[in-house]
């Protein structure tokens, strides 16, 4: 990991340490994914996303002692937070859709904390779908603290549950209230850039990050269209989805725009408006559930 700034790396070589006092040989295998996996972790933007498997079900005891370990107040992390999942070693292997995880802990110093028991105890407005496009990604591109390769330790998911999954997910950010007006929404560059990766995911068969799916959809609609013309997308313009018109599907010339300025909005830029994004995610949502 010597691409990694040097607290990143620490960090995580202590939270494996942390782990190991807890679970011992039980843990059989620890992988950073996220932004970390994907190549695309920004000190001071990024979350820290890890996954532990473990040969075994936990008990309640050791799920607590595990999290007291690794809260932040006793192991601070230097992103934004800490977004860690425990695997069975048979679930991470499974390729299942569901959540399946032993606990959850979400810690840092600037993300509420949150410790989930058992995955029956994980509401389903908080979204059910976040594990297995997880595992999916782990599969790819999970980067090995301990143990196997991580396309060994988890099974990816079949291409009918990505779809479902990804369908659930775009659905879940749609029901979320829109930021109203036609200014700049914090955020709604995540929402854009987000569906960005489930597209290219779909199209492609492979996991970027958001910023490089992003640009992925803009070369590929620069390259179809390098007039740029009005074929928009669900942005605007002359697109009209499934029943016609000139262009159907989220990307052309006012999509990449939109792209674009999605990506510049993470490095300071500003971020669309609400409705542009919402606009956008359903286009996506209309490409992938067909």
């Amino acid at each position: 990991m010597t691409d990694l700034d040097p607290p990143l790396r620490r960090y995580l070589a202590d939270l494996v340490a942390a782990a190991r006092d807890v679970l011992g040989d039980d843990l059989i295998g620890a992988y950073a994914a996220g932004s970390v996996g994907l190549g695309a972790y920004q000190p001071g933007r990024s979350d820290v996303d890890v996954a532990l498997v473990c040969a075994d079900a936990l008990d309640l005891g050791r799920r607590q002692e595990l999290v007291a370990r690794l809260r932040h107040e006793a192991l601070p992390c230097p992103a934004r937070g800490l977004e860690l999942v425990v695997y069975r070693r048979a679930v991470a292997r499974s390729g299942t859709p569901e959540p399946g995880f032993e606990v959850e802990l979400n810690t840092g110093a600037r993300m509420p904390f949150r410790a989930t028991w058992a995955a029956a105890d994980r509401p389903a407005e908080d979204g059910l779908f976040w594990y297995g496009l997880d595992r999916s990604i782990l599969h790819q591109c999970g980067y090995a603290l301990l143990g196997p390769p991580a396309a060994e330790a988890f099974a990816d998911l079949s291409p009918t549950d990505l779809r479902r999954l990804l369908t659930d997910a775009l659905r879940w950010w749609l029901a979320l209230p829109t930021p109203p007006g036609d200014g700049p929404a914090p955020g709604a560059e995540d929402a854009v850039l987000g569906a960005c990766r489930s597209l290219v995911k779909v199209r492609h068969g492979v996991w970027l990050s958001k910023v490089d799916a992003g640009r992925r959809l803009v070369d590929a609609s620069r390259s179809a269209d390098p007039t740029g013309g009005a074929a928009a997308g669900p942005t605007g313009g002359a697109a009209a989805g499934p029943t016609g018109g000139a262009a159907a599907g989220p990307t052309g010339g006012a999509a990449a725009d939109l792209i674009e300025r999605s990506i510049a909005a993470r490095v300071g830029g500003p971020p669309p408006s609400g409705p542009e994004a919402r606009a956008f995610q359903r286009g996506v949502l209309d490409e992938i559930s067909r």
